[in-house]
């Protein structure tokens, strides 16, 4: 039985890594990943560090269950959203890339601010100034240029769209 559920969890594991799974130090330098390297989690389980320098390999039932393995070791880490990015841009697939670079950026951001951010750009929730600081606090303080530069596109449009905090 718990045979089976580690199969399980390991098989979700390689399925998310299809996608975007915690990557970093044994990623190659300077070497572009293509198609031919998806899915990592399969062709290149040695680019895969999770947590503390810890290796793919070690998410396994048991390490879960004794504690070695935690939800904080399973957090993804921007370098492989970066090299799923090259995966897709060198697929022809730019808007993809596009949503991975942004993805990468908010992994510095905080869970609980990401979810105030994403609450902040609901229509009638911020006055475009809220969204501005919003946009300045995502450039300046986490360095992410692509998610300042759409929550400055949402405030513009949201301004011509009439849907600002006090516009309904």
């Amino acid at each position: 039985m718990s045979e089976s559920v580690e199969l399980l969890v390991r098989k979700i594991l390689e399925e998310m890594n299809g996608h975007d799974k915690p990557v970093t130090s044994g990623l190659p330098k300077g070497t572009e990943a293509t198609a031919a390297d998806y899915p990592i989690a399969q062709k290149h389980p040695d680019w895969i560090v999770v947590g503390d320098n810890k290796k793919f390999e070690d998410i396994t039932l048991e390490n879960i269950v004794n504690g070695s393995i935690t939800s904080k070791d399973l957090r993804i880490k921007p370098e492989i959203l970066l090299k799923q990015g090259e995966i897709a841009r060198n697929a022809g697939r730019e808007a993809i890339e596009y949503n991975f670079s942004r993805a990468a950026e908010l992994t510095k951001v905080p869970d609980e601010r990401v979810l105030e951010i994403y609450n902040a750009l609901r229509p009638y929730r911020s006055s475009k100034q809220e969204l501005l600081d919003i946009a300045n606090e995502l450039e300046n303080v986490y360095g992410a240029k692509i998610c300042s530069g759409f929550v400055r596109e949402a405030a513009e449009h949201y301004e011509r769209r009439k849907k600002l905090k006090g516009d309904n």
